[in-house]
């Protein structure tokens, strides 16, 4: 075969240098070509990481044994021969920024799970890379250049064993500085000033919100190809709101990375919330940066003790399950159900009926209501199985108002109930019960006199100690800090401040992690949590609506009225499919439901990446075992690129 020179620009001779042009034939294979090149430089150093990018092609040669001629090479290829792993800057949720070493030339996807073991985050899949907000410069602002934190040192070959010393990775082990950046990653921060509060962008509607989802990367696709470049900087995000398995002893990291964003999303009014539960948020926040300066660490002391607290307690487990009686085992067998009067109302759009009262019956899953006590032997006005369905809280301690929000799938998407009831007692039970059914657990469940006992805390926790024994004020909170900037406008910290300590009464005894879950757990049950938004235009439609995309449905949101107008379910899909040339997301639901959409403000491979990223992230379960199973992940993901 003729040869014919190539002409490679090598990155480590520097900007200025000239290409080195080496002479190939189209059967030579791309290792082949690295060996000379390597030959020709004479630069003594380890080139393992070093790889091909094809500027016009915009990708990486990395199958060292395919030809020349097979990769379509020829003479008039643009080549840089340059390392893989290059240095990132990554902003945290916690607002610190990192510079590491991350891989621009595997998909997105796989980077992060890179970034993540570097930094002791587990179950990486939950989060993804996004371009950041750009903010505005002031001239003001040159002297505030940001600290940022160096990781570029941590060899890559020591990142793989994720072995944990003194409850820290090896890699931040040994040196005083790493350290100090391993306890940023793992403590929580102070409360912002109320300045630096009121300086961030603040989404104003929900098309605002949407703008954020138009700046995730491409999971399929490498930093390179997406136009990322060395020392750029990104944001690292929890994308997909299930957070699997959350072990407080393993994941010290990823448990504060998470309390972080949350907190923001609250601050900065990403989810909007009642006041009395911002105020809640206010002393959980207080009381955590008050213990956290106390309690340096949540890092777990020693992983062998803490092996033979667990293998203790499920054997605990067992031999209660073993001495039952036979009575107990009758107790068990008849299952058990709840009656009483409740109050019932099915909101439709313009109809102002109120609440009617009927005698409800809760037996296995389902719900039935009778007109009276007495007719409750006949045949019920209306019986609903709950299993699948969805139970939000909408409650209010102080007003006495405690409502149980039912969503029920129905083939033209979610038929909404709301449930009255009395007071607490009658709340905790009818809620834990509805919980449970909502997973198709009948009231026999082990479980249900532990989620009682976990919504009556949770209620106590709402309640404001009217005994006048809170502290009367303490000087050493700015409460503006730790509350959204509508409250500053409303309350000034004086008036704050009472309240927040108030509520700071019942969770004064809660530890660090403890507190940090309780934050999580309250964030998780607002009525918007884990809706990621997309302004879309419906097929057949004139107008933009919004698409919000939460873990388990999709929503649809006229911006007229500003109204979820339907609701559809995952597990009613049958499928989806992305018409890639006209841009179009097309949906096929049970029932013969067919929704088709075209996306406004963010590619339709995000949202692709949404419903199948959504999906993956259900099929995970302990028996599947606990490794990262990414080829099914980029099936359902990676469109173009999976097929």
């Amino acid at each position: 075969m003729a040869a014919w020179d190539l002409s490679v620009t090598v990155e480590d001779l520097g900007s200025d240098a000239l290409p080195v042009t080496v002479s190939v034939t189209s059967d030579l294979h791309v290792g082949g070509v690295i060996l000379k090149l390597v030959e020709k430089t004479q630069i003594k150093r380890d080139w393992s990481d070093h790889a091909l990018w094809w500027e016009q092609k915009q990708q990486w040669l990395l199958r060292t044994a395919w030809t020349l001629e097979k990769y379509g090479v020829h003479a008039d290829a643009r080549l840089l021969f340059m390392p893989q792993h290059k240095p990132l800057k990554l902003g945290l949720p916690n607002g610190i920024t990192l510079r590491l070493r991350a891989s621009f030339s595997c998909p997105a996807f796989q980077t992060v799970i890179g970034i993540c073991r570097i930094l002791n985050i587990r179950h990486p899949e939950e989060l993804s890379l996004l371009r950041p907000v750009e903010e505005k410069k002031k001239k003001k602002d040159k002297d505030l250049a940001q600290d940022i934190y160096d990781l570029t040192e941590v060899p890559l070959s020591s990142v793989s064993q994720s072995c944990l010393y003194n409850g820290m990775p090896a890699h931040f082990v040994g040196s005083p500085q790493m350290e100090a950046i391993y306890k940023m990653l793992s403590v929580t921060q102070p409360p912002p000033a109320p300045e630096v509060i009121a300086k961030q962008y603040r989404p104003a509607s929900v098309v605002d919100k949407a703008h954020i989802n138009g700046r995730w990367l491409d999971s399929s696709r490498c930093l390179m190809q997406q136009g990322i470049q060395e020392n750029d900087r990104l944001w690292l995000r929890f994308k997909y709101f299930a957070f699997y398995d959350i072990e407080p002893k393993y994941d010290v990291v990823r448990l504060t990375q998470l309390y972080e964003q949350a907190r923001w999303a609250i601050l900065l009014e990403d989810i909007d919330c009642t006041e009395e539960e911002m105020m809640l948020f206010g002393a959980l926040q207080y009381h955590i940066s008050k213990v956290a300066q106390s309690e340096p660490q949540m890092l777990s002391t020693n992983a062998a003790m803490d092996d033979l607290d667990s293998a203790l307690q499920s054997l605990e487990v067992k031999m209660v399950g073993e001495s039952s009686s036979a009575s107990e085992l009758l107790e068990n067998m008849t299952a058990p159900e709840l009656n009483d009067y409740l109050k019932i109302f099915r909101p439709k759009r313009l109809t102002l009926k109120g609440y009617k009262q009927y005698w409800f019956k809760f037996q296995d899953t389902s719900i039935s209501y009778f007109k009276s006590k007495e007719e409750s032997i006949g045949e019920p006005i209306q019986q609903i199985n709950l299993k699948g369905c969805e139970v939000a809280p909408d409650i209010n301690v102080a007003a006495q108002k405690f409502l149980i929000r039912l969503l029920i799938p129905a083939p033209e998407g979610m038929n909404e109930v709301y449930l009255r009831c009395e007071n607490e007692q009658q709340y905790a039970q009818w809620m834990a019960a509805c919980r449970l059914a909502s997973k198709g657990k009948s009231l026999a469940d082990s479980s249900f006199q532990s989620e009682i006992q976990s919504i009556r805390s949770f209620l106590a926790m709402q309640k404001t100690n009217s005994h006048g024994n809170a502290p009367a004020s303490d000087e050493s909170i700015n409460t503006h800090s730790l509350v959204s900037p509508r409250y500053h406008k409303k309350y000034k910290p004086k008036q704050l401040t009472p309240r927040i300590l108030d509520a700071y009464q019942n969770v004064a005894q809660l530890s660090l992690t403890d507190a940090v879950m309780r934050f999580l757990q309250i964030w998780q049950a607002l009525p918007d949590f884990g809706l990621s938004y997309v302004v879309v235009r419906f097929k057949g439609s004139r107008k933009d609506e919004v698409l919000g995309i939460a873990p388990n449905r999709l929503i649809r949101i006229d911006l007229g009225v500003g109204d979820v107008v339907k609701t559809w379910r995952y597990n009613n899909m049958k499928q989806w499919n992305v018409n890639w040339d006209i841009r179009q997301v097309a949906i096929e639901f049970e029932g013969n439901v067919n929704i088709a959409f075209s996306c406004v403000t963010a590619d339709c491979k995000i949202v692709h990446e949404f419903i199948g990223g959504y999906i993956f992230m259900s099929t995970r379960s302990r028996e599947k075992s606990d490794t990262l199973n990414a080829e099914l992940f980029h099936k359902l993901t990676g469109g173009h690129e999976a097929l």
